[in-house]
């Protein structure tokens, strides 16, 4: 029994003694617009037989399947395991383990304050509980008396005073405690996170040192582009600066390492869709068919230093503000609505990386935020109409006559449980399919007395992918950056040029009085697609004077990429109703009002200017609406979309007017979107 107890014993330190903790190093990382590919290097020596190392103090945020191990000659691996270790904990830059340490002293010093106000409670308590000065059989002096009142109000006074002190003193530990752990979620420290672990176990016939070299990717790590557009004066080139924002929250600082910094995001669904034969047939009006609509194809990259977006929400098919729009930070219940005049302003909370525009009769966006600025074009959803199904009515009232007096809820059925309405209420609307509506017999016979009320059948969507948009046509391209840097773990940025560029640009200026009563300077670049750009945030310097910000595109199908340079205020526009020719009548049943404008444009700059000015004229939609007696001036007019353009040369100090008129004819008693 001794020698089995022995050799177990044996068996079980050899077994151990082959599991060796081995450390590694951070050589190069490849940092992707989402997430980072990192490349660690170790030498160890394996002898004959399995041997399993343990890589520790790795980051938490491994994704386990694309873990790679090269250099390992004649040795094969039998396995290789990524886990956490909730046993020992990340380390800490110096400046974190200081605030800690600072922390750690106040919490303690509140404790001595704590300490001191159950002394003080204590001896009042017991002064109090003693006041008691004579008994049946002894008389106390008048001089005790005094003696006792004195020292009673003096002890009280002196306690009541150290308690304040210190519940004064705990509230200025605290205060600080505040500040420290504000400054430690500015640095991104989360206690609750430990270190990974990569258990590798290797086989080898001989013995040899190995010079392993292991790859995995990370999440909680990126890059995201933003530029300097630099001009003098009109007519110089433009001085472009690429720089790339980088940054990582992994819980392991990259320390002196090489960086390469790719175009491409591993986190994208690389599926690529099957198109199959579409068949047309006659559908039953009751149908809940729904028009498959194409995945769009947005490059915009998830920017986190963005914390205010504003922007505008119009309507694709006629340019108009969209009001009442929700705005809404995805997974959230920060959101806002959209004005008067379609224009929103959200601060995110950083809790989500997407923003989702939604509105009724149009279909929903699912944007990054990726800008400070985000203008959205929301297009129609003809699908909708056949998301509700109403069964035996033209008529979608769910309610009768009684239901309406007693405002009772329908029954709702979701995937086939039912469901009251308040849980109802709280179902992502993303996630619905389509909505079927019964009411009277055809509900009673289905669901009973229950469904009296009507009855709601929601149906979800079952959801496979991670909700990304598919990029087509991105290049990966890899910047490999000469000079090592070192990016901490604190998800701060560190700022990196990639290049610089001088562009051949034409310049003009651009108007549009009817949305905008500004001048603004434009700049068109040819053959922009040898820079390797990506949609992002421009700062934009003009004549040495910084101008704002605009926004770079390069997917744009065009031969040209146009870039906005800012508002200049030395060419003014101003845009006015010609009184004059103002007039209204009536003939019949039928309103007529004339219209007529006027646009002033001068150029107060010192230099000759090339200017493009776009209004435009109503097109109808209703037969029972006229639009006659156009008049265009000089302007080239695109009667199938209504737009106006002038294309005009602005000496110095030159002023010039232009003008269009047109009639609109309609039924009095109706009234239009003028």
């Amino acid at each position: 029994m001794k020698n089995i107890l022995l050799l177990f014993f044996i068996v079980s330190t050899l077994g151990f003694a082959n599991k060796k903790n081995t450390s590694s190093t951070i050589k190069e990382v490849t940092v992707y617009l989402n997430g980072a590919q990192i490349t660690r290097t170790t030498t160890v020596s394996v002898p004959v037989g399995t041997t399993e190392f343990v890589l520790d103090n790795l980051s938490p945020n491994i994704q386990e399947s694309s873990i790679q191990v090269s250099g390992l000659k004649q040795a094969s691996v039998l396995s290789i395991n990524y886990g956490i270790n909730y046993l020992t904990k990340k380390n800490y830059t110096k400046t974190i383990d200081s605030l800690q340490t600072q922390k750690d002293v106040l919490y303690d010093k509140i404790q001595i304050e704590d300490q001191l106000i159950s002394g003080y409670n204590e001896e009042l308590f017991i002064i109090q509980n003693n006041r008691k000065l004579s008994s049946d059989t002894e008389t106390v002096s008048l001089e005790k008396v005094k003696a006792f009142a004195n020292y009673y109000r003096t002890r009280i006074t002196e306690i009541n005073a150290l308690v304040y002190k210190s519940e004064k003193q705990k509230k200025e530990y605290n205060a600080s405690i505040l500040l420290i752990q504000k400054q430690l979620q500015e640095l991104n420290v989360d206690d609750k996170v430990q270190t990974g672990e990569i258990s590798l176990k290797l086989n080898s016939a001989v013995t040899e040192k190995l010079n392993l070299i292991i790859k995995y990717n990370v999440t909680n790590a990126g890059w995201f582009p933003i530029y300097d557009l630099k001009a003098e004066k009109i007519n110089a080139p433009i001085n472009l600066q690429y720089k790339a924002h980088v940054y990582q929250t992994t819980g392991i600082e990259w320390d002196d390492v090489k960086l390469t910094l790719s175009t491409s995001d591993p986190t994208t669904n690389n599926l690529k869709p099957d198109v199959n034969t579409k068949f047309l047939n006659f559908i039953s009006p009751y149908s809940n068919y729904q028009n498959q609509r194409a995945t769009k194809s947005y490059n915009y990259k998830y920017n986190p230093m963005v914390k205010t977006i504003s922007g505008t929400i119009t309507s694709s098919s006629d340019g108009l503000p969209l009001p009442g729009v929700n705005v809404i930070e995805q997974g959230t219940t920060n959101g806002t609505q959209t004005d008067f005049d379609g224009n929103y302003t959200l601060r995110v909370t950083g809790e989500s990386n997407t923003i989702e525009y939604s509105y009724v009769g149009m279909q929903s966006e699912v944007l990054p935020i990726h800008s400070s600025t985000i203008n959205v074009s929301m297009q129609e959803d003809v699908a909708q109409l056949d998301e509700i199904v109403v069964t035996g009515y033209a008529n979608t009232r769910i309610r009768g006559n009684n239901s309406v007096k007693k405002d009772k809820d329908p029954l709702y059925i979701v995937d086939g449980v039912p469901m009251d309405a308040k849980d109802f209420n709280q179902l992502d609307q993303n996630s619905i399919s389509n909505i079927n509506i019964l009411k009277d017999a055809s509900a009673t016979s289905i669901y009973g007395s229950r469904a009296e009320n009507g009855v709601i059948l929601v149906t979800t969507k079952r959801t496979t992918s991670n909700g990304d948009f598919i990029d087509e046509g991105i290049t990966n391209t890899r910047f490999e950056i000469q000079k090592n840097y070192t990016i901490t773990s604190n998800g701060d940025i560190t700022v990196i040029e990639i290049d610089t560029y001088s562009i051949d640009a034409t310049y003009s200026y651009f108007a549009a009085p009817v949305i905008n009563e500004n001048v603004f300077l434009t700049a068109k670049i040819g053959n922009w697609e040898q820079y390797n750009l990506l949609p992002a945030e421009a700062n934009v310097y003009f004549e040495g004077s910084y101008s704002g910000t605009t926004n770079i595109n390069p997917y744009a199908t065009t031969d040209s990429l146009t870039v906005s340079l800012g508002v200049d205020p030395n060419v003014a526009i101003k845009r006015s109703q010609n009184k004059d020719f103002k007039k209204n009548a009536f003939i019949g049943s039928n309103k007529i009002i004339t219209k007529n404008y006027d646009i002033e444009l001068k150029n107060n700059k010192p230099t000759s200017i090339d200017i493009v000015v776009l209004d435009r004229i109503p097109i109808s939609q209703n037969k029972d609406i006229k639009v006659d007696d156009i008049e265009t001036g000089i302007s080239n007019y695109d009667k199938d979309k209504g737009i106006m353009e002038w294309k005009l040369k602005l000496s110095s100090n030159e002023s010039k007017k232009l003008n269009f008129g047109y009639t609109l004819k309609y039924p009095k008693y109706k009234r239009i979107n003028m």
